[in-house]
């Protein structure tokens, strides 16, 4: 038994409207992936600092606790906290600065040559830049409100303790 399509039934196809962007707007990308592509760099370098802070962090809580009696009552586990703390911020660090760094190469590239699917990939990293900004700001507030209460149930309980 033979299948016939019956394309009258399905409407044509309309072209999709397509972006064309000037030479300014071209230029505009390309000056902002120059200045991406930097940006990136120096995530990467910051990045290293964050790590060897991270590994030198419980030597540094060692030499307080020798020369500082103050800093004596530090407790010994704490370096290790600091250390997992600023690797944590490390790799946060290093992707933005990877997404960041990826967009700018990639929209240069793609103004360079004229390409839409460099420009698509370029806009992709953006795209994952700016949604890992979001997620942190998102976390931050949260932790915002969170400490808040906290604070509040704090001076409401110092607060009861001291009419007693």
């Amino acid at each position: 038994m033979e299948t016939t399509e019956n394309t009258e039934l399905t409407p044509p196809l309309e072209p999709t409207p397509q972006l064309v962007l000037t030479e300014q707007a071209k230029y505009y990308l390309h000056t902002a992936g120059r200045w991406a592509t930097f940006l990136g760099i120096l995530g990467f370098i910051g990045t290293g600092f964050v790590v060897l802070i991270a590994f030198f962090i419980g030597t540094i809580f060692t030499f307080l606790g020798r020369f500082n009696p103050a800093a004596a009552a530090i407790p010994q586990g704490i370096g290790g906290f600091f250390t997992f703390i600023y690797l944590l911020v490390a790799v946060f660090y290093f992707f933005l600065s990877y997404y960041i760094y990826q967009f700018g190469t990639t929209i240069k590239a793609s103004t360079t040559f004229n390409d839409a699917a460099l420009a698509t990939k370029a806009f992709q990293n953006l795209k994952s830049h700016f949604k890992l900004i979001g997620i942190t700001a998102i976390v931050a507030i949260g932790l915002d409100i969170l400490f808040i209460i906290i604070g509040i149930i704090a001076v409401i309980g110092a607060a009861s303790t001291m009419h007693q």
